[in-house]
């Protein structure tokens, strides 16, 4: 091989995750095409799941926060599913729909968490859930802004599918304040992550 030639991108979780579970995905998809529903619809249904589990978290049900987020948490990856088998056009509005809707429902749910360390007066913890809410914003910022100048960012160690995995195993522990640590510090370097990669791709 070349060494000039570069190395093709790590399959990223989420890459992953998908291959695994087509054999569950795939059929649910048949069906759904098959009765032609719409995957704006599951876009929608998803993100206003989110006010369910800022709800929860808000009042401290942080185990039921979790269970929720595991079963709800598929319909993200059957709205592209749905699409591709329709044929609908790859980067339309309905990617638009998705993107901007998943960065309202992160806003969502992490206002869940401020919103009960306001009420346990813990201006730590909502200071570190700031933190863990806006470096997640810049996590998916930095790849969709990359991608829009033609870089590749799809990299780090937290993207979406990671930062929803440390979630659900720390409210299921009932240890809110761990996941959001965790986040609020690897969301940042996973933002310095991305912002390197490009770089070098741009060099």
């Amino acid at each position: 091989m070349n060494q000039d030639q570069p190395l093709p991108p790590r399959p990223t979780l989420t890459d992953q995750l998908r291959v695994r579970t087509r054999f569950i995905i795939d059929p649910i998809v048949e069906t759904m095409a098959r009765f032609k529903l719409s995957p704006d619809l599951l876009t929608v249904a998803g993100a206003l799941a989110h006010v369910l589990f800022a709800y929860l978290i808000g009042i401290g049900e942080f185990r039921w926060a979790a269970l929720a987020i595991t079963l709800v948490s598929p319909l993200d990856a059957l709205d592209g599913a749905l699409a591709r088998k329709l044929g609908r056009k790859q980067g339309g509005f309905g990617a638009f729909l998705d993107s901007s809707l998943d960065r309202l429902a992160e806003i969502v749910l992490f206002g869940g968490f401020i919103y009960y360390y306001y009420t346990h007066d813990d201006p730590r913890m909502m200071a570190i859930a700031y933190l863990a809410v806006t470096g997640s914003l810049m996590v998916s910022y930095a790849r969709s802004r990359a991608e829009a100048l033609g870089y590749s960012a799809k990299m780090g160690v937290l993207s979406r599918v990671e930062r929803y995995a440390v979630l659900v195993v720390f409210l299921a522990l009932n240890m809110p304040q761990i996941a959001l640590v965790i986040l609020a510090i690897f969301t940042y370097f996973t933002f310095f992550q991305r912002m390197f990669a490009v770089w070098k791709q741009s060099r």
